[in-house]
C-alpha cells in the first residue's frame, strides 16, 4: 500500500515509545501491520527529517515523524561501489561517501545483519565488502574496530582497526597527535590563515557544542587553518587537525564568524539569528582529503589523499566560472 497524502506527526506523550510502524498505522487507519511495514521500507517515511527504513525503531516524545507519498530516491553512498584503499590484517582505510553514518549506535549494536541492511553504516559497509573480497562469511571475519569518526555528511578518508594490537597503537597515535588528519572547507568571505585554540563543552549555553570562557571547564582543541584557494565571495580552507573534538572543524569556523557552507547546526550568531547561506550548499561542504600514521605493526609511514568527491567539486566548478578544477592545495602521493 503507497500512502495517497504527505503526513506529519508530532511523538506525544501517548505515542511515545511506539514503533515506527506503529506510528504509520495510527496515521493511516484502517492499514495492517504487514502494509505499515511495507511503507517505512519502501523509503516514505522520515524520523527528525532523516530518512528511517526501520520499522522496529522506537519514538520518543518530541520526536517528528513525516509519512511521504513519494518514495525517497536511494542516494549514491548507497548504491556506489566502496573504494577500498589500504586491507590486511591489521586495518582497513576507507573512503567514506557523505550520507553515511562511520558507526551504529550503541543502542543498535543488537541488531541482526537483515536489519542492519535496511540502514547501514560505513562499519558495515566495509566489512560487507572484505566479506565479498575474500568469500568468506561475516563470522569468520575479525569485526572492526574504531579508532577514529567523520560525521555523516562529511566524506573522505576513514581508518578501522582490525585487530586488537591496531586498535591500541592507532588509538596511541590519535591521543599523541601523530595522525594526519586535513579537511578540505568552502567558507563564504575571505579569511586569513590562522590557528584556533579553544576550549569545548557539550553545551555552550544554548543545547549545541562550542568554546567556552570558563576557565577549567572544556577539553582543548586546536585547527590549524591554511587558505587552500580564494574564490569569488568564498574560501578554500585546508584545516589540520591537531585534536579531534566532535565538530571541532566546523565549531571553529562558526565561532570564527565563517560556518562551513551548508552548514546547519552551527550557523548561528550569538543573538541567535541565523547566518544565511549564499552559496545554498546542498550539504555541509568538508571533506577529509588526508589521513596518514604509522603502521601499527610494519612500522611503515602510510599516507593517502582523497580529492573531493563529484558533488562539492562541482561547486568549486561553478565558483571558477566553469573552468577545469586546479590541483587542490595539500595533495600528496597515493601510498
Amino acid at each position: 500500500m503507497i500512502p495517497d497524502r504527505d503526513e506529519t506527526v508530532r511523538i506525544d506523550e501517548a505515542l511515545a515509545g511506539q514503533t515506527l510502524a506503529a506510528v504509520v498505522r495510527h496515521s493511516l487507519p484502517g492499514i495492517s501491520w504487514s502494509s505499515a511495514k511495507r511503507i517505512v521500507i519502501g523509503r516514505h517515511v522520515r524520523l527528525n527529517d532523516e530518512l528511517c527504513l526501520d520499522p522496529a525503531r522506537r519514538v520518543k516524545a518530541g520526536d517528528v515523524v513525516s509519512i511521504q507519498r513519494k518514495p525517497e530516491r536511494v542516494p549514491s553512498a548507497f548504491r556506489d561501489e566502496l573504494p577500498i584503499r589500504h586491507l590486511d590484517d591489521h586495518l582497513v582505510v576507507v573512503e567514506k561517501p557523505s550520507g553515511l553514518n562511520t558507526v551504529r549506535h550503541p543502542a543498535e549494536l543488537h541488531w541482526k545483519q537483515a536489519r542492519r541492511r535496511l540502514a547501514p553504516t560505513l562499519q558495515d559497509r566495509v566489512q560487507w565488502a572484505i566479506a565479498a573480497r575474500f568469500r568468506r562469511p561475516l563470522h569468520e571475519l575479525p569485526r572492526l574496530r574504531i579508532v577514529h569518526r567523520i560525521d555523516k555528511e562529511t566524506s573522505g578518508l576513514v581508518v578501522f582497526a582490525r585487530s586488537a594490537w591496531a586498535e591500541r597503537e592507532l588509538g596511541r597515535q590519535f591521543r599523541m597527535h601523530q595522525v594526519v588528519r586535513r579537511y578540505l572547507a568552502l567558507v563564504s568571505g575571505p579569511f586569513a590563515a590562522r590557528t584556533i585554540r579553544s576550549f569545548l563543552v557539550r553545551d555552550r549555553g544554548d543545547g549545541r557544542r562550542g568554546s567556552t570562557s570558563v576557565p577549567g571547564l572544556g577539553k582543548e582543541a586546536i585547527t590549524h587553518v591554511e587558505v587552500a584557494e580564494r574564490l569569488p565571495g568564498f574560501t578554500l580552507l585546508s584545516c589540520r587537525l591537531e585534536t579531534g573534538r566532535t565538530h571541532q572543524i566546523r565549531i571553529h569556523l562558526a565561532e570564527s564568524g565563517h560556518p562551513i557552507c551548508g552548514e546547519k547546526v552551527y550557523n548561528h550568531r550569538p543573538d541567535g539569528t541565523t547566518i544565511p547561506d549564499s552559496l545554498g550548499c546542498p550539504r555541509l561542504f568538508l571533506h577529509a582529503s588526508e589521513l596518514g600514521f604509522v603502521h601499527p605493526a610494519s612500522g611503515a609511514t602510510l599516507h593517502w589523499s582523497m580529492p573531493l568527491p563529484d558533488d562539492l567539486q562541482a561547486i568549486l566548478s561553478r565558483l571558477r566560472g566553469g573552468s577545469d578544477p586546479s590541483p587542490q592545495a595539500g595533495a600528496s602521493t597515493v601510498c
